[in-house]
């Protein structure tokens, strides 16, 4: 069967419903080694170059898995896959244009006070 269960369809014939239990522990299995590696990675000292780059290629791969079985597009027809492509694109466009905005929140804090006395109370 190789990680695909069948069902016997009432004329008799058999009919391929997608993946059996057995994959789906396996991909969660995978996805939790994944997670302990990422765990890993972030007590091993590594630059934060390295780091945000080894922490976004895992993320990726666990995105790629999640939405491929969990979300059962690997057994989708290939336009419902491919027309979220666009979406994708949009939302990096919007991130683009938002990311200013953010780095420019910084700049707006107020000021941290140095005093020890706490807010409203006396000295």
């Amino acid at each position: 069967m190789s990680g695909t269960a069948e069902r016997t369809a009432p004329s008799g014939s058999v009919a391929e419903t997608g993946p059996g239990f057995r994959l789906y522990v396996l991909v969660w299995a995978g996805l939790m080694c994944i997670v302990v590696v990422e765990v890993l990675l972030t007590y091993a000292g590594l630059t934060a170059p390295a780091l945000l780059l080894a922490l976004l290629s895992l993320a990726f791969i666990e995105a790629a898995l999640a939405l491929l079985y969990f979300m059962h597009l690997r057994y989708e027809r290939p336009i419902l896959f491919w027309s979220l492509i666009p979406a994708l694109v949009f939302v990096l466009v919007l991130f683009d244009h938002l990311w200013p905005d953010a780095f420019r929140l910084t700049s707006m804090r107020l000021p941290v006070s140095t005093s020890t006395t706490p807010r409203g109370g006396t000295p």
